[in-house]
């Protein structure tokens, strides 16, 4: 091919990709979008996204497997649905390395009114995306989990007709990104979960009608159990006329009314305000009592109402005092589970059944606490929220190395994580801690001193009603470390008797309470918790042979024995309640592994329940978790 023909094949087809020639697949007309949300916290005004898209692989990724490429440059675009994980069924090393993907969307205005501002609203996407409305760039994100949003450009924006949405998704992952890439010293993929590439959070359209509410904080502050509480509402609004305007701002916490009175606002800019209010007599929320407070703000102008902003809060302390973690002035000892989003026909992209299922799972195991590597669905939130299930809330500062985090770029982009998680989730009265990162090395130093020094601060500003964690791997080498200084909670990821360790320090489990009796030494002022144990099982065999359901279940019920020796312990979270996928190579200490799932769950990756979730559903079923109840 000449390069003058070269040249106009490849234009063309970046005209495809961003909009400007519509292929044969977009020739049906966009179907209406619903005003509707996965989740209920949030402002009026959302239209759910879904139905059709359009999805194809990037014909440059030369990696990809046969079946992909040829779908890609012979297919061109294929439907699909959105939430979206395109290797969701496809357990390659290529999967897992990564590649680029392009997703498209055409949509008509629900309103066609000049009047009317609109927003995309992303609510998570795996990895570096860049967003193209009617083929100009509105804006670009790197990084999962949360969610980030885009307003489109007027001068773009079609308010008639069909306007198309392109979405470029690259889930190549750094040496620097949460969680980092990376090869071991076999040259195989290193990971905690799979690498899953989409659009695998819904997206949203909201209307915005002058007046944004842009953030939201609803902060209960109570003293003690039996105080009354302080109620603190502070809301950022945005103008995002053209002209300056007066919004008057209202709003209800339960039965009391507030009123926030009227601000005047700048063409685009931010006003900010904020009341408090005292309760003598809160309903509290807690595991065994979830008491939540209806809350709605509105802006209005001229006696219109241009927007709503819906929440529930709950009204709770969570302290760490001598060691001790409260709940309202209860000793906390609570059991839960770890999970990652995963399954094995949608991988990342899962729906809210799905997370009905598992919040139901924990509570009949009787667990009170979930945590995962990184920030949950909002949905799975308010679920917690109403069922009064705690939430461990961590960010994917996972693994990283020292020489990556040495670098301020990365330090940087870990400070914007921790912020971005506390701003999105913090109205929600679940999370019972903030958690900023997980196994990084045992032996941290002054690079992780600076950085855990830096992100409890920052923590605490922005939050300093919730306690502040980070996990560890269980090694006794790594002895008391100062560089833990900061930190409320500590949590230990102990795997006694499965893994060997470094020179065999954690192979024989009676070396276990020895090793937890140590740390409480190392930090007596801490809330220890354990936040990782856990065994592979996947077939019925010897109790001594490890990867057999009994093995397992003698597992569990050792570990959880040794806990309840410990009484200054603040609980324990079982790593995990059902199997996901890790990486390409996962043996995960069993000797007869299913790579890349991880076996340690309770409940099979098919949904089986193995014979641990009976013993454990026993074992925390008989400890008081919250003092008292």
């Amino acid at each position: 091919m000449s390069r003058s023909r070269r040249s106009v094949a490849l234009l063309t087809l970046a005209c495809a990709l961003l909009g400007a020639v519509a292929g044969p697949a977009a020739a049906q007309a966009p179907s209406p979008l619903k005003e509707q949300a996965l989740y209920a916290s949030g402002p009026t005004g959302r239209f759910l996204m879904d139905g059709e898209w359009l999805f194809r692989l990037d014909p440059g990724n030369r990696g990809q497997r046969d079946g992909y490429a040829k779908q890609a440059t012979r297919a061109g675009w294929s439907p699909v649905t959105v939430p979206n994980a395109w290797n969701a069924t496809d357990q390659s090393v290529e999967s897992f390395m990564g590649s680029v993907g392009w997703y498209r969307k055409d949509f008509r205005l629900p309103s066609a009114k000049a009047a009317l501002d609109w927003v995309t609203r992303f609510e998570s996407v795996n990895y570096r995306s860049r967003v193209y409305l009617n083929g100009r760039l509105v804006g670009s994100n790197k990084g999962a989990y949360l969610p980030f949003e885009f307003r489109m450009p007027r001068s773009v924006l079609k308010r008639t007709g069909t306007n198309r949405l392109v979405v470029r998704v690259e889930n190549k992952r750094l040496a620097t990104d949460f969680p980092p890439a990376g090869l071991s010293v076999q040259g195989v993929p290193t990971g905690g979960w799979w690498n899953y590439g989409g659009i695998l959070r819904e997206v949203y359209l909201r209307r915005v009608d002058k007046v944004d509410f842009t953030k939201v904080l609803v902060r209960p502050d109570l003293p003690c159990a039996t105080c009354a509480a302080t109620v603190t509402a502070r809301l950022t609004v945005r103008n995002q006329a053209t002209s300056a305007t007066r919004a008057r701002i209202t709003g209800r916490f339960g039965t009391r009314k507030l009123d926030f009175g009227s601000v005047a606002i700048g063409a685009g800019k931010l006003a900010t305000v904020s009341r408090t209010i005292r309760i003598a007599k809160p309903k509290l929320w807690s595991p065994d009592a979830p008491n939540l407070y209806a809350v709605d703000f509105r802006a209005s102008s001229g006696g219109r109402q241009l927007q709503r902003y819906r929440l529930k809060s709950g009204i709770r302390s969570v302290k760490v005092v001598d060691g001790r973690w409260l709940l309202n002035g209860r000793k906390l000892d609570f059991r839960g589970v770890g999970q990652h989003e995963d399954d094995p026909r949608l991988g990342f992209a899962i729906n809210n059944q799905i997370r009905e299922r598992v919040v139901a799972e924990v509570q009949e195991l009787g667990g009170t606490m979930l945590r995962s590597h990184y920030p949950l669905h909002p949905y799975t939130h308010e679920l917690a929220d109403e069922k009064g299930l705690m939430v461990w809330s961590e960010i994917p500062v996972y693994a990283l190395k020292t020489p990556e985090l040495a670098k301020l770029e990365v330090r940087k982009l870990a400070a914007r994580e921790l912020e971005d998680n506390i701003e999105t989730n913090q109205n929600h009265p679940s999370i019972v801690v903030w958690s900023i990162g997980n196994e990084l090395s045992a032996r941290p130093g002054p690079v992780q001193g600076f950085y855990i020094a830096r992100a409890v601060r920052a923590a605490k500003q922005l939050d300093p009603t919730r306690p502040v964690g980070y996990a560890v791997a269980g090694y006794p080498a790594a002895g008391c470390q100062s560089e833990y200084g900061p930190l409320d909670v500590l949590g230990v990821n102990e795997y006694f008797g499965w893994y060997p360790g470094p020179n065999g320090q954690i192979a024989d489990r009676e070396l276990l309470g020895q090793y937890l009796d140590s740390v409480h030494a190392c930090y007596p002022k801490k809330a220890v918790v354990v936040t990782e144990f856990g065994a592979e099982a996947n077939r019925s065999g010897p109790v001594e042979e490890k990867g057999t359901f009994e093995f397992q279940s003698d597992f569990v019920n050792y570990h959880l024995g040794v806990y309840a020796t410990k009484p200054w312990l603040a609980g324990a979270i079982y790593w995990a309640l059902e199997e996901f996928r890790v990486r390409p190579n996962w043996n995960g200490g069993n000797p007869r592994p299913n790579s890349p799932i991880h076996e340690k769950g309770l409940i099979t990756f098919n949904g089986v329940r193995k014979p641990a979730f009976a013993e454990v559903q026993r074992l925390f079923k008989g400890v008081d978790q919250v003092a008292g109840r």
